[in-house]
């Protein structure tokens, strides 16, 4: 008994050079009983291709003792002439390949993702496309310099060109309007702009200082602020006024993050050394918009403030929110002597800190749109069936006159 190796050319079905380790095996003939024996190896020429392709094969005793079936394609495989039709019909005379390969995995390409992330909705992007997939805003965007949508401008002429121009128009209209003829406030402070997430992370903090700078440049494209609109300055609220909406706990958590660089008090609730100031801030201009509407100095008005405020509750701070601006200006436009509030909340999140801080007060009635899906959408509260006496709290209000959008 023996075994050989073979190499044969390139296999007549066209297949391209590959080398193929067999593991040495006995083959049981002659009545040996099965036993196995290794009697070294030969190696046999190539074919005319020139390329090869070993094989390891049981071939039995080389001095002529082969299986009667086998004895063909030794002789076809030392000629060079042996196919894979032949290695397949007679497969038991071919050793299994003696490297384990379950664990072979195919060299991955490295592919590095394409990721972006919107200036206008801060919503994540992947891919090589120029335009937000869901608000349209282009890629390269220049709204926080010239407005909402603006990259068709920042394109079609240079960017210094398009701020020179709005820069003129808004000084114009501002020049030739007065408190007197506008009947819409605006309240702003670029001093809110400083509340912002001290650690950088890979996805940008959704409440972050370039929404607020996004809507004043949209206003400011639009020619309504600085210009047409009655502008509101903002002003600290006093402990006094945060403690009709807050207690004075909460109150005193967030003024301690005055003296800390970074601090969270939530996971997504942030806040550094400016961000109790920006607070103060936000919720002044919601009190003093409240009262200067409802004295009728103005019509209506509208307040580019930040921290937001609707998740805020009594006593504790959490979705991005510290201080309930929307509850201060409720309680100073009763302040200012309006008897009856209504609060209408159309963001995707329930305003469960407005609702708890009205929950007993039946001159406020607190209405929220928002997404519920059974609990499961942040902050999982605001069911259906959240209802503090509603038909109390409408009856009263229509009985005070006020009209209910329908």
């Amino acid at each position: 008994m023996g075994s050989e190796t073979i190499k044969t050319g390139r296999l007549a079905n066209g297949e391209a050079q590959k080398s193929v380790h067999k593991e040495r095996r006995g083959l049981s003939s002659n009545g040996m009983n099965g036993k196995h024996e290794n009697l070294g190896s030969n190696r046999a020429g190539t074919s005319s291709s020139g390329e090869g392709y070993d094989l390891m094969m049981n071939t039995g005793d080389v001095d002529g003792n082969l299986d009667g079936d086998i004895e063909p394609v030794f002789k076809k495989a030392r000629q060079g002439d042996l196919t894979f039709q032949d290695i397949h019909d007679h497969g038991d005379f071919f050793d299994e390949d003696e490297e384990d390969d379950s664990d072979w995995e195919p060299v991955q390409k490295h592919v590095e993702l394409i990721k972006w992330f919107c200036v206008n909705c801060t919503m994540v992007n992947l891919g090589d496309g120029v335009v937000c997939d869901l608000c349209g805003e282009h890629k390269d965007s220049g709204i926080l310099r010239l407005g909402f949508f603006a990259s068709p401008s920042s394109q079609d002429a240079g960017c210094s060109e398009v701020e020179s121009e709005m820069k003129g128009k808004n000084k114009e209209m501002h020049s030739q309007l007065s408190a007197s003829n506008s009947s819409t406030a605006i309240g702003f402070d670029q001093r809110m702009l400083l509340h912002s997430e001290v650690q950088m992370k890979s996805h940008p903090h959704p409440e972050r200082s370039d929404r607020l700078r996004a809507i004043a440049a949209s206003l400011a494209t639009a020619g309504l602020f600085p210009g047409r609109c009655y502008p509101i300055s903002a002003r600290e609220i006093t402990r006094e006024e945060l403690q009709m909406v807050h207690s004075l706990e909460h109150i005193q958590d967030v003024e301690l993050t005055s003296h800390i660089f970074s601090s969270y008090f939530t996971p997504d609730t942030y806040a550094n050394e400016h961000s109790a100031c920006a607070a103060r801030l936000a919720a002044g201009l919601c009190a003093d918009l409240a009262s200067t509407i409802f004295s009728g100095r103005v019509k209506n008005g509208f307040a580019m403030v930040r921290p937001p405020g609707h998740h805020a509750g009594v006593r504790e701070a959490m979705g991005f929110c510290l201080h309930n601006n929307a509850a201060v200006a409720a309680l100073a436009a009763q302040a200012a002597g309006a008897k009856k509030v209504l609060i209408v909340d159309w963001d995707v999140h329930h305003g469960n800190g407005t609702q708890e801080i009205f929950d007993q007060n039946k001159s406020v009635l607190y209405i929220s749109l928002h997404r519920h899906e059974g609990g499961k959408f942040y902050p999982g509260t605001g069911s259906a069936n959240e209802v503090f006496d509603s038909s109390h709290h409408l009856l009263y209000l229509l009985k005070g006159g006020l009209r209910l959008p329908i």
